[in-house]
């Protein structure tokens, strides 16, 4: 579908179709909410789709009067991915809005007496392969589905989910402990996610220029962090390098979902906005 009628509010997206992928994840029925009290029809994938029923009823719960339906999804799968696609296309179902939102968010954790496996020196082959696969290959071979259909159809919209840590590097000395017995037992964030997430930012501008004539608008949105029950030594640590003075609550990338979706952003392509309650600036 075309964006955008004048006369209409911007920011609905009645008649549309969003595909959410990762949608179990922390900010995936997030996501999927802020799509569906918009007006779109939602999709919520999930590679379980036990999970993925979980979401979709949590958006349910939010907005009664949407029609939202799970789906298993594998994106790291090209199989998978395909025959998504196709059985939409067999249920006469085209999708208008592709949110990449799957991911691997490796927790950061450690293990006394043992060198901790996210470390640059010990991470595993196999561990880069995967998390690459879900949080880059998998937005590429969605994007290349159904961003296609887009590109053939009329346009569509594509928003990948990046990070604050796809413009910034991530600060280490958040992570320690004072307990570790060596600095080979310092934990830290794994060097995969930092390029998964600049790689999505890349992967954004490529789209957005290769589509452009074809009405596909290509965005990123690279968010700060949630709070979720962390550890409040490394809550109180990160406060103190956001100007806002907190991590985000989970609710409040909402607004910027919908409008990078709908037809309110109808100008705006291959940009990557950063909501990070000011910590990139310092």
């Amino acid at each position: 579908m075309t964006e955008g009628s004048r006369g209409l509010d911007p920011h609905r997206l009645d008649g549309r179709t969003a595909l959410v992928t990762g949608a179990g994840g922390l900010l995936g029925p997030q996501h999927g909410a802020a799509l569906a009290l918009a007006g779109a029809r939602v999709l919520a994938t999930d590679i379980d789709l036990a999970r993925a029923e979980r979401a979709a009823e949590a958006i349910r719960r939010e907005a009664p009067d949407a029609e939202v339906v799970a789906r298993a999804l594998d994106v790291t799968d090209e199989a998978s991915v395909r025959r998504l696609a196709d059985a939409l296309d067999a249920e006469g179902v085209a999708v208008d809005i592709l949110v990449n939102n799957a991911a691997i968010d490796p927790k950061v954790t450690a293990e006394p007496g043992l060198m901790h496996a996210s470390r640059f020196e010990a991470f595993a082959q196999a561990q880069w392969q995967l998390e690459i696969a879900v949080g880059l290959t998998g937005a590429m071979l969605c994007a290349q589905a159904f961003g296609a259909r887009m590109a053939r159809h009329g346009g569509g919209t594509i928003l990948n989910i990046a990070s604050d840590l796809a413009v910034i590097a991530p600060d280490q000395r958040l992570y320690r402990k004072p307990d570790a017995a060596s600095e080979d037992e310092q934990p830290v964030k794994p060097v995969t996610y930092s390029v998964i997430k600049h790689g999505l930012v890349g992967l954004t501008k490529y789209l957005a220029t290769y589509w452009a004539d074809a009405g596909v608008r290509v965005n990123a949105l690279s968010p700060g962090g949630v709070f979720n029950g962390q550890d409040p030594g490394f809550v109180s640590r990160l406060a103190e390098r956001i100007p806002m003075g907190r991590m985000a609550r989970v609710d409040e990338y909402r607004g910027a979902v919908v409008f990078l979706c709908s037809p309110a952003a109808s100008y705006m392509t291959g940009q990557n906005v950063v909501i990070d309650g000011g910590r990139s600036v310092w």
